[in-house]
């Protein structure tokens, strides 16, 4: 019965989710090797002409249920979620109405199969806000696993590089050590992220940490592997690999590991 389940499934879908500027677009590039803008589409499959698109866009409004699609590969749908962090109890309903019902509904082609929640750490001193644990107390995704992504990880190395030359080093030492330092500060943010959140009540199911993504050759690997462990269903694993286009190695590794 799961496997005729699956066999229905055309597309995978993943609702993406964090504040404004994180580099969620971005991300979406990568991970469909494109440098183009996606096409949006109504709940429908109209789709919808990018000049209104881009409007409502600058205006900081997106509507949850439009789908993106990269031409590059259609595979993946991408739901974008508004940024909450305002406050907004309407968008956060919206939101919340939106998991509940893609998440379980009877139409196998509209389900979301995974959530990815990105951090930026261009925010590094507020990485979990009110609006990061308003969602993982609040927000039961059911059998939907959340994936945080710690983005923007690159803007620790400037960070690096205040820290210590406020320690004393000049300039030329500074440099030599920020790859280090930066090291150091993403695992501290990282784990203050991991601590902050598990202590909610319905905490992620997994972290990653994305580095150089406006690099038009940025590996999504790590991204794919991390969001095919937490999948529960084997199906939806393979229907994950075989979409992605960042690694021929994970499709092979993924094979042998079965």
């Amino acid at each position: 019965m799961a496997n005729e389940y699956l066999k229905k499934i055309e597309r995978f879908r993943i609702l993406v989710m964090g504040r404004a500027n994180a580099g969620k677009t971005t991300i979406l590039q990568r991970v469909c090797n494109s440098t183009e803008k996606p096409e949006i589409f109504d709940g429908k499959g109209n789709k919808i002409d990018s000049d209104i698109v881009q409007g409502t866009l600058t205006r900081g409004y997106h509507d949850i249920q439009h789908e993106l699609v990269f031409q590059s590969n259609p595979g993946f749908v991408f739901h974008d979620s508004c940024g909450f962090e305002a406050g907004s109890t309407q968008q956060f309903d919206q939101m919340k109405h939106f998991v509940a019902d893609h998440a379980a509904t009877t139409r196998v082609n509209e389900r979301i199969h995974a959530i990815w929640f990105c951090i930026p750490m261009t925010d590094s001193h507020r990485t979990v806000t009110a609006a990061e644990q308003k969602f993982f107390n609040e927000c039961d995704t059911g059998h939907v696993p959340v994936i945080v992504l710690v983005t923007k990880v690159d803007a620790l190395y400037l960070t690096a590089i205040r820290e210590l030359l406020d320690g004393g080093l000049t300039i030329a030492e500074a440099k030599a050590r920020a790859t280090e330092k930066q090291e150091e500060l993403l695992e501290k943010w990282l784990g203050h992220v991991k601590h902050e959140l598990g202590m909610c009540k319905f905490p992620p199911k997994g972290y990653i940490s994305l580095q150089k993504m406006h690099q038009e050759n940025a590996d999504c690997t790590p991204l794919m592997e991390c969001t095919a462990n937490v999948l529960n269903e084997e199906g939806l694993q393979r229907l994950l690999i075989s979409t992605q286009q960042s690694s021929i190695g994970i499709c092979v590794k993924y094979a042998v590991n079965k």
